[in-house]
């Protein structure tokens, strides 16, 4: 893996952060285990074709996982549905270098999430109710568990 570009990558990480206007969502992981990645998608029309026009990211996982992501939404901007659907994990994270047999699942879920996203015609159907006061969708901690609940995950918020 290349050091460098993944240590610039995560000290400032792109895209970054949920998309209240979003046309897709994809969200993959385990809130068990605390791996888990949500992918936003807009799009845009460009000479008669509809490519994406943004993407972000929120993950709980590794740090890995945070650079293959941000990479991700860079590599996808401009191209249309199906051409982002043909990249494979390891084309998402190949500008970090090759990934350690430790860190592959870490371009599988973001990959995951990608298609995901890809293959959601609108926004999810929410399974747990919006007040009125709140427009926006669920954020990622929001698929977690209480933290209440034994064995569980625990998030933890820094500034």
């Amino acid at each position: 893996m290349d050091e460098a570009t993944l240590q610039a990558t995560l000290a400032n990480p792109e895209n970054l952060g949920e998309m209240t206007d979003a046309d897709a969502v994809g969200t993959v992981g385990s809130p068990d285990c605390g791996d888990m990645l949500r992918m936003w998608l807009k799009y845009k029309e460009v000479d008669g074709r509809k490519v994406i026009d943004k993407a972000s990211f929120q993950s709980f996982g590794c740090q890995t996982a945070i650079a293959v992501a941000s990479m991700a939404t860079r590599l996808i901007q401009g191209k249309t549905r199906e051409e982002a659907l043909q990249l494979s994990a390891q084309e998402l994270s190949a500008p970090l270098g090759p990934l350690p047999p430790m860190k592959i699942h870490c371009g599988q879920m973001v990959e995951g999430a990608l298609k995901a996203a890809l293959d959601a015609e609108s926004a999810p159907t929410i399974s747990s109710p919006i007040t009125p006061t709140q427009n926006t969708a669920p954020t990622l901690s929001d698929s977690l568990p209480p933290a209440h609940a034994p064995g569980k995950v625990k998030i933890v918020f820094t500034s």
